[in-house]
């Protein structure tokens, strides 16, 4: 049965900042946040990104493992979409995987993108590697090759932590611990807020 939860993530990125998380596998509840997003900030009308990012279960043999989550974060809200768990996949939220208007920004978002694509069918029309547009910002090549904490850590200044444990967990697992929830938004949400720095003009 497709469950919904709502918590609120301490954000990394500025002190008493939090992060409004649904963590879920309804594709109503995915419909309801893109909707809300779109309500809440007007962003339908305009050009706008969001962080991405996607979760598996590490494979340790020649099998892969599909994507078992979606985290996407638009200012102060994160989704963590359970596709492996999921009752349905809602248009709404396909439909935005590919409106013109959207940028999707991460770190290796575009092998998230062909997962999304080869486990779900779901494309992803236009994303940004932040690796490349961080490289050319501040002047540092290395990033090209980084990681989300190093990249982080360029663009906002802010150190974040992804232990290992976690980052190694069972992202297929029906509920998700609070380590992993935290884990997941703050990727995505680390994304948007390096993506909203360097997308006006590192400033």
């Amino acid at each position: 049965m497709a469950a919904t939860r709502v918590t609120h993530v301490a954000s990394p990125l500025e002190e008493g900042s939090v992060i409004i998380c649904t963590v879920t596998s309804s594709g109503n509840a995915a419909a309801a946040w893109v909707q809300q997003v779109c309500s809440t900030y007007r962003l339908c009308e305009h050009d706008v990104f969001a962080g991405l990012d996607v979760e598996w279960r590490p494979s340790y043999g020649r099998a892969r493992n599909p994507a078992a989550l979606l985290q996407l974060c638009v200012q102060n809200r994160c989704l963590v979409f359970q596709l492996l768990h999921a009752d349905y996949i809602p248009q709404a939220l396909a439909d935005s995987l590919v409106d013109p208007r959207w940028s999707f920004v991460g770190v290796g978002v575009d092998a998230d993108a062909v997962r999304l694509g080869n486990d779900y069918g779901l494309q992803v029309a236009n994303t940004v590697d932040l690796r490349g547009l961080a490289a050319g910002q501040l002047r540092m090549p290395e990033l090209r090759q980084a990681g989300l904490v190093r990249l982080a850590h360029a663009v906002t200044g802010v150190n974040i932590e992804k232990p290992q444990r976690v980052r190694m967990s069972a992202w297929d697992a029906y509920r998700l611990s609070d380590e992993q929830i935290h884990y997941a938004c703050i990727d995505a949400l680390v994304s948007f807020q390096a993506g909203l720095i360097l997308f006006n003009g590192g400033s």
